[in-house]
């Protein structure tokens, strides 16, 4: 559901947010604040507070089979009935979520100057509704693509084509199958975006991770890459991440609240007031 409220509301909730969390929201704001180019990287944690559900983990599981082995180019070549189940149901999922106040505060923070571009491992297209221009190292489910002509289509008409396919595969013009817009397990990353992100990476002071445990090579390498050239690294995510004992900053806290708190900090208590989300 989405977020929309008045500004009163907005005005009381930012308020809340640091009276909640104020000295771990004091860290990250001067962290921020301190430095000229901070970049921004997030994960799957900061999605689920928009009510998408995160795949990995010990309950990242469907129908018996786990997240890696279902979006995987294996299964993509070999099980298309299959792959195109599970990802109907991710898109099902994802129809009616709408940015929350973590994509927002990130992206007002961005209009600022104060962050960098998000560099996102997430596919669903959040952080762009929320008005960021965001590096999608992972791709986007907003799109589908062929890879045997190399056509890209709207992920809605990715499932029109889909309903209309007895196997309810959706196929291209030229008659081979159509993939999500997203890097699968067993495929390399984007180059265009590996570039824009290394770029960030190479040029920032400090960097500040949400949501994400780490756990994920080579995305992971760019917060290590900041943490061991002695730049300041924040980690804000509810459970422990692979590169804690880097962090000059870690908070186990929810991302909304927080971030929303970082924002009401830099940017005043009304920062939500005009960010209305696009899609």
């Amino acid at each position: 559901m989405p977020e929309e409220h008045g500004s009163g509301n907005r005005a009381r909730d930012a308020a809340a947010d640091v009276l909640a969390h104020p000295r771990e929201i004091e860290a990250v704001a001067q962290l921020v604040a301190g430095c000229d180019s901070v970049a921004v990287l997030t994960g799957a944690g900061i999605s689920t507070e928009s009510g998408l559900p995160d795949y990995r983990g010990t309950s990242g599981m469907w129908r018996n089979r786990r997240f890696e082995e279902l979006a995987s180019i294996r299964a993509f070549t070999e099980e298309p009935v299959a792959f195109w189940e599970f990802y109907r149901m991710r898109l099902a999922h994802l129809r009616d979520a709408t940015p929350n106040r973590g994509h927002r505060a990130l992206a007002a923070l961005e209009r600022a100057g104060h962050t960098q571009p998000v560099i996102t491992q997430n596919v669903d297209g959040l952080h762009s509704a929320a008005g960021s221009d965001p590096v999608e190292v992972h791709g986007s489910l907003t799109r589908a693509e062929c890879l045997a002509c190399g056509l890209v289509f709207s992920i809605e008409e990715a499932e029109r084509r889909s309903a209309g396919s007895p196997e309810q595969v959706p196929e291209c013009d030229c008659g081979a199958p159509l993939k999500p817009g997203v890097v699968l397990f067993g495929e390399l990353l984007p180059a265009d975006a590996v570039r824009r992100a290394s770029a960030i990476v190479d040029t920032c002071q400090a960097m500040l991770v949400c949501g994400s445990t780490l756990a994920v090579s080579p995305v992971n390498g760019l917060a290590a890459q900041v943490a061991m050239s002695e730049r300041p690294l924040a980690i804000v995510n509810m459970g422990a991440t692979e590169l804690d004992r880097l962090a000059e900053v870690r908070v186990a806290a929810a991302l909304g609240p927080v971030l929303a708190g970082v924002a009401a900090s830099l940017l005043g208590a009304d920062w939500d007031h005009h960010d209305t989300p696009r899609r």
